[in-house]
């Protein structure tokens, strides 16, 4: 039976066929248009499954993009503009753990429409999330015991490890009292009296011990808290210090530590390697300045490379002059941007200057402003600035 013409192009003609050829024929051409049927049928089904789940994706990039966009919008605001408590985005705070949810949770969603982007970058590219906690922490056992019936009639008992919780101690305040013993001796007709020492209080008579001026220090400028922030923090543990006592107090200090921070600038410039960087801060009630104009603090980093440290200094002057005190005897490498102001320095002590080099896959810390969070400087390669 022939059924096609030239080219195995099927025809139509059925008229050279007999009935039961022409029946055969028609069995045939419907089977055939039956399989057609359910093949199509089911590429129609796997089509409308793949294209709900790109809709799917499609409305969680859009979602995950407006919260980057709208965290990106806030963090240029906190960062760019008037430093404010009293801020028209201070009810975004509320958001904040929502926000970070809804980010893990897409981060998860989209993870699979991405694995062939992140297939051929290096495993050590790829953060890994810890797993435990550090061997550091003190463990503390709980142990959920049965009862004395439940365990009748058992041959033995143990006990196996479930799960594991990080328990959380709020801080407390207490009242030291500090007595000291005074002994009497007796010589002749006078009285002779002896005090135990006192021990020695960075700044004298003051009703702080060292460990709350260390927590208010740190409070401050490593975890960014105001004071009225850490007083009222303080005033529910029990006690009213006062903002005005604390600001004395960090005022009082800066006598206390000017031996130690100066004994570290010079251990600083000793070494052969120091990064610096100025950065604009606000600073208020500053005599012949108003609140908007520019202040700087000034950061260096570098020191032997098992001593390095981080120093901050203020000046409301960005002038060359100041790096130039900072590292006035350093003879080595400094690694900065491309602002002029460190050009003289370098070019009267005889410092070799290099720069940065930005690319998208090396990422490093660089020190920012004192109680603000480091912000990541993409960094690949030096290269030595050119007059």
């Amino acid at each position: 039976m022939n059924l096609t013409g030239k080219n195995n192009v099927e025809t139509n003609d059925y008229s050279y066929l007999n009935a039961d050829e022409l029946r055969a024929a028609l069995l045939q051409k419907d089977t055939d248009l039956e399989a057609k049927n359910s093949d199509l049928e089911a590429k129609d089904a796997i089509i409308s499954h793949v294209n709900a789940q790109l809709t799917q994706v499609t409305a969680n990039r859009d979602k995950y993009k407006t919260i980057a966009d709208e965290l990106l919008r806030l963090a240029k605001v906190q960062r760019f503009t008037a430093s404010s408590e009293k801020s028209a985005y201070q009810i975004d705070l509320f958001d904040e753990a929502e926000l970070d949810a809804a980010i893990e949770d897409l981060r998860d969603q989209v993870a699979d429409t991405d694995k062939t982007d992140h297939q051929n970058k290096p495993k050590s590219a790829h953060k890994t999330r810890q797993r435990g906690f550090a061997a550091s922490l003190k463990r503390i056992r709980h142990e959920l015991c049965l009862s004395e019936q439940e365990k009748v009639g058992a041959s033995k008992t143990f006990f196996t490890k479930i799960k594991e919780e990080l328990e959380y101690i709020p801080a407390q305040l207490n009242v030291i009292e500090i007595w000291q013993e005074k002994a009497v001796f007796k010589q002749g007709p006078e009285e002779h009296l002896v005090a135990a020492k006192r021990p020695v209080h960075p700044l004298g008579k003051c009703t702080a011990s060292s460990s709350l001026l260390a927590h208010i220090i740190t409070s401050k400028y490593t975890d960014g808290l105001p004071l009225y922030r850490l007083d009222g923090m303080l005033k529910r543990l029990g006690h009213d210090i006062g903002r005005s006592n604390m600001a004395n107090w960090i005022v009082r200090l800066d006598d206390v530590f000017k031996p130690l921070i100066n004994l570290m600038r010079e251990q600083q410039n000793t070494g052969n390697y120091i990064q610096a960087d100025e950065t604009r801060i606000q600073v208020l009630k500053e005599t012949g300045k108003t609140v908007q104009s520019n202040k700087w603090m000034w950061v260096t980093r570098g020191g032997p490379p098992d001593q390095a440290t981080v120093l901050f200094e203020y000046d409301p002057s960005r002038a060359g002059k100041v790096i130039t005190q900072l590292v006035n005897d350093f003879s080595g490498i400094l690694q900065t941007d491309g602002y002029a102001g460190y050009a003289r320095l370098c070019e009267e002590n005889h410092i070799q200057r290099i720069g940065f080099r930005v690319d998208e896959d090396v990422t490093a810390l660089t020190p920012h402003r004192p109680g603000r969070a480091q912000l990541t400087h993409p960094v690949l390669h030096n290269y030595c600035f050119t007059s």
